[in-house]
C-alpha cells in the first residue's frame, strides 16, 4: 500500500509539471496561433544544461549547436502522428542544414530497438533517447505532447514551439524565419 502511495504521490507531480504549473509562463506573452507559439526575441526563455544519450551511442548537448538554430522534436515510434511528420521533418532538415540548421530528436516512452527501427530509413539527424522524459523537462515546456517540435534561434531560446504534428509547408518557413534572423 505505501508503494501504491508513493507512486501516486509521483504521477500526481509528474502530472502538475506537465498540464502547465511550472516554467511555460513563457508562452502565455507570446503569440499563439492554434497550436503554433511564437515569441519575440525579447519573451524566449534560454534553454540551458539540455544533454542526453543518443539512440546511436554518444551524447548530445544542445550547447554543442550553439550559433545555429535548432529544430528539436519530440517523438515516440508508438505515435501515429509521428510516424505521419517524419518525411516533413526530414524533408525541412535537408532544405534547410546548409542554412545553420541543427535538428535532433527527442525520443520517449519507447524501447531502444523500436526507436532505432522507427528512424532507420526515415530521419537522417540524431535523436536523443528519452524513455523516461527527463530530457523534455530539461527544456522546461511543461506542456509537452506528442509530437510536438522546438525551434531555437542561435541563443538558444525557445522561438516556436508547434504543439502538434507538423508539416513540412508549415515548419520550413518558420525555420527559414528564425534562420533570416543571422546571429545578432
Amino acid at each position: 500500500m505505501r508503494r501504491i502511495a508513493g507512486v501516486l504521490a509521483v504521477a500526481a507531480a509528474a502530472a502538475v509539471v506537465l498540464t502547465g504549473c511550472g516554467g511555460e509562463n513563457w508562452a502565455k506573452k507570446c503569440t499563439t496561433t492554434g497550436s503554433v507559439v511564437e515569441c519575440a526575441p525579447d519573451q524566449r526563455p534560454q534553454i540551458k544544461d539540455v544533454t542526453g544519450e543518443l539512440l546511436d551511442g554518444g551524447s548530445y548537448d544542445v550547447s554543442q549547436d550553439r550559433g545555429k538554430v535548432v529544430v528539436v522534436n519530440f517523438w515516440g515510434s508508438w505515435c501515429s502522428p509521428c510516424r505521419a511528420e517524419a518525411d516533413d521533418l526530414e524533408q525541412t532538415y535537408q532544405a534547410t542544414k546548409a542554412e545553420g540548421v541543427s535538428f535532433v530528436g527527442v525520443n520517449s516512452r519507447d524501447d531502444r530497438d523500436s526507436a532505432k527501427a522507427f528512424e532507420r530509413g526515415r530521419v537522417t539527424y540524431p535523436s536523443i533517447y528519452d524513455f523516461e522524459g527527463k530530457v523534455a523537462l530539461k527544456f522546461d515546456v511543461t506542456q509537452t505532447s506528442t509530437p510536438q517540435t522546438l525551434i531555437l534561434d542561435r541563443q538558444g531560446r525557445i522561438a516556436v514551439a508547434l504543439r502538434s504534428a507538423t508539416t513540412h509547408s508549415q515548419l520550413q518557413p518558420l525555420v527559414e524565419k528564425i534562420a533570416a534572423e543571422g546571429s545578432g
